[in-house]
């Protein structure tokens, strides 16, 4: 007699959905492939009129009905939760301190981590649902011991994994990413929202920061921060240029410097470092942005942490490649190093290993080894 393979049993799902267009798709494919759907939409600004209209990340009033109307049409349970104050502590005043620190942070990270996978799965655990449901690309992999992983998107061009690299396993195993497993292009889910009958078909999509209304960062910081005149000097010291706060500034830097000296070989100049204690940003030659090793603290591992030193990929931005690495923690930190010098690392942003497509895990840059530069 031959068993008939069980299906897996319907999950009860809480599906995030930000007003756009994957997480709609992502919600009705959950509901279509027979699981207990509830939508809910997160309210994170207390006042949601001062965000940018259209904007991606659950932050406008236009955001809410898009996202109430696509529920009616999947026809599953909506409800609007209000998380405006833990948003407001954990990525946006965590954002303003880390630019004043002089570092680099990545506030949609911060937002997975604290927020959609911290304060809304702890919610609905506590509701009783089993998963959260997001319109990310990424995919989780159920091994034959029940152990999950994360992994890249089947479609690197869409591929998210780089932003959930902060969720641990406990946090995987509650995860659901309808969208990661399929290789369609955006124009392709476009149209299965259209297919269902969802308005957000042809709502354009947004890579803002969600809480920064005219997009305009520095104008954010500076209104949150005050103005802070300071000097940029180059590698020797002297002074080449004035600036009005040095948390306008990120490493490797190029346009709106505004140096009145120009650079002796007539070269371009980049930032180098920010000192927020001095209130000072170093200006220099490309080269000397050249990184070949950093340390980074608070790691976070999707799954068991690494033993020894092991060869890795490393992604340093959201949409950036993929860079060779040996990486190994040391004393709750974990030291990297590169096989070729990579550029535009700044402290405060975060290092993603991977192995192959899974991800490793993830850690916050502290600080940086440079190669030895030529001074100008």
């Amino acid at each position: 007699m031959t068993d008939t393979p069980q299906r897996p049993r319907p999950l009860r799902v809480l599906a995030a959905m930000s007003g756009g267009v994957d997480s709609a798709v992502a919600a009705a494919r959950a509901a279509e492939a027979g699981h207990d759907v509830t939508g809910v939409h997160l309210a994170l600004s207390a006042n949601p009129q001062s965000f940018r209209t259209g904007a991606r990340g659950c932050c406008t009033i236009e955001d809410s009905r898009d996202a109430r109307r696509a529920a009616d049409v999947i026809g599953i349970p909506f409800y609007v939760w209000d998380l405006a104050d833990r948003f407001r502590e954990d990525v946006v005043e965590d954002f303003v301190a880390e630019y004043e620190a002089g570092r680099t942070p990545n506030p949609c990270l911060r937002c997975n981590e604290k927020i959609k996978f911290a304060a809304l799965l702890d919610k609905a655990l506590a509701l009783g649902f089993d998963a959260v449901c997001t319109g990310h690309y990424a995919k989780v992999i159920v091994n034959e011991d029940g152990t999950r992983e994360l992994h890249r998107a089947s479609d690197m061009a869409k591929d998210q994994s780089y932003v959930l690299g902060v969720l641990d396993d406990t946090q995987l195993a509650h995860a659901m990413f309808p969208l990661g497993d399929t290789v369609t292009t955006k124009e392709e889910i476009r149209a299965e929202a259209e297919r269902r009958g969802l308005a957000v078909a042809k709502k354009p999509d947004s890579h803002d920061i969600c809480f920064i209304a005219d997009g305009d960062t520095q104008g954010f910081l500076a209104r949150r921060l005050g103005k802070a005149e300071g000097d940029i000097v180059d590698e020797s010291g002297a002074v080449v240029g004035t600036h009005e706060g040095a948390y306008g500034f990120t490493i490797g830097q190029r346009k709106g410097l505004r140096l009145g000296t120009p650079a002796p070989d007539g070269k371009p100049r980049y930032v180098l470092d920010i000192s927020p204690v001095n209130n000072t940003v170093t200006v220099g030659p490309a080269a000397a942005l050249d990184v070949t090793a950093l340390t980074a603290i608070r790691p976070r591992w999707c799954g068991t942490a690494p033993t020894g030193p092991s060869a890795y990929t490393a992604q340093l931005r959201a949409h950036g490649g993929e860079t060779g690495v040996t990486a190994e923690l040391v004393g709750g930190e974990l030291r990297v190093a590169f096989t070729e010098p990579v550029r535009g690392v700044a402290p405060g942003q975060a290092v993603v290993l991977y192995d192959g497509t899974r991800v490793v895990g993830s850690a916050t840059i502290a600080t940086t080894e440079r190669a030895r530069a030529t001074v100008a």
